[in-house]
């Protein structure tokens, strides 16, 4: 059987393959029969080689291949996708006979994100497999998953509160997810009021700008266009996120220099005046991912925007689209 799962909501299409998950068998079933596969790089052989191996010990055996669909989307530097690079014609033509004969003792599941259903693998298996899309979730549907999930955690949120864990949050459901759990301990079996979320959920737009500047780092300037949107419509000025994003970019800047100085966490914390360690912990990751060449291009390509709001040479939202833009074109740039 094979199983196309995909979407934006990771977290919806892991609970489907969860449910898959179930029909291999138990736990020592499970991880006895169970392969991962890279999409990005799998070949057929190794699909057949995988999928046709007898199940020990069950009935079934478990393939999932990671990432195969998003292998033929091209991304261009806009943050636009196509499908069918000149590099992927004909290539995915085997994959999908592969996939459309897989034996009747295996379930292949094929887990990704965000799919063109124009996406040529695509096309070739959905009329063969079962198909499940995960879209973000949204508005009305957003907010009544969030009051589903306060009620399976035994606890009440008011109408207000959720609007506002909606805004704060967003679609990410693996996040969503945590912070209920930490709503629900917070107010010990009473109610959840709008000022709880305020105290526990604040630092998730942080988070979101963390996030905002990984996607500036990595060049992907429609993820980073796509967060600040959010994050504007979350009720963000243009001012605060150029700040938000120029300090975090010094922070990580410092950081990989006092590490390289063999400074230690408590000394690195004190020097930049870092109390929450969240804070630090990913700045620490984003040190270790970057080149420093990378990180001083961007740090000052954000002053010369701070500089071109400041003297009003563009309004600041138009600034900062501009800025991420360029910043998510410049390709030819080592990051790493």
């Amino acid at each position: 059987m094979l199983y196309l799962l995909y979407g934006e909501d990771d977290f919806s299409a892991h609970q489907a393959l969860n449910e898959i998950k179930k029909t291999v068998g138990d736990e020592i079933a499970l991880a006895t029969n169970t392969a991962l596969l890279d999409g990005s790089q799998v070949t057929v052989e190794e699909i057949k080689r995988v999928s046709e191996t007898m199940p020990f010990l069950a009935e079934k055996r478990l393939v999932i291949i990671n990432g195969l669909l998003g292998r033929f989307e091209t991304r261009h530097g806009s943050g636009r996708k196509s499908t069918g690079g000149s590099g992927r014609r004909g290539e995915y033509q085997p994959l999908a006979e592969c996939l459309a004969n897989i034996p009747d003792f295996s379930i292949v599941v094929l887990l990704d994100g965000k799919t063109d259903q124009k996406n040529p693998l695509f096309r070739e298996l959905s009329g063969r497999a079962t198909v499940k899309s995960f879209p973000l979730l949204r508005g009305e549907y957003l907010t009544s998953w969030i009051q589903g999930k306060v009620r399976l955690a035994g606890s009440r949120i008011t109408e207000p509160a959720v609007e506002l864990l909606a805004r704060f949050v967003g679609g990410n459901l693996w996040v969503m997810t945590s912070e209920i759990e930490k709503l629900v301990l917070f107010v010990e079996g009473r109610r959840i009021e709008e000022e709880d979320v305020r105290q526990v959920v604040s630092y998730v737009q942080e988070a979101s700008v963390f996030t905002m500047v990984d996607a500036i780092l990595e060049f992907r300037a429609g993820t980073a266009q796509r967060l600040l949107q959010q994050l504007l419509q979350q009720g963000a000025s243009p001012a605060y996120l150029l700040v938000m994003v120029v300090r975090q970019v010094r922070i990580i800047v410092r950081v990989k220099e006092l590490r390289r100085q063999r400074r230690s966490e408590i000394e690195i914390k004190n020097r930049l005046g870092i109390v929450n360690d969240f804070v630090y912990r990913r700045a620490l990751e984003q040190s270790a991912r970057y080149s420093l060449e990378r990180l001083k291009e961007v740090y000052h390509r954000l002053l010369e925007a701070d500089l071109s709001m400041k003297t009003g040479q563009y309004d600041p939202e138009l600034a900062l689209n501009i800025l991420l833009g360029e910043l998510g074109q410049r390709q030819n740039t080592e990051i790493f």
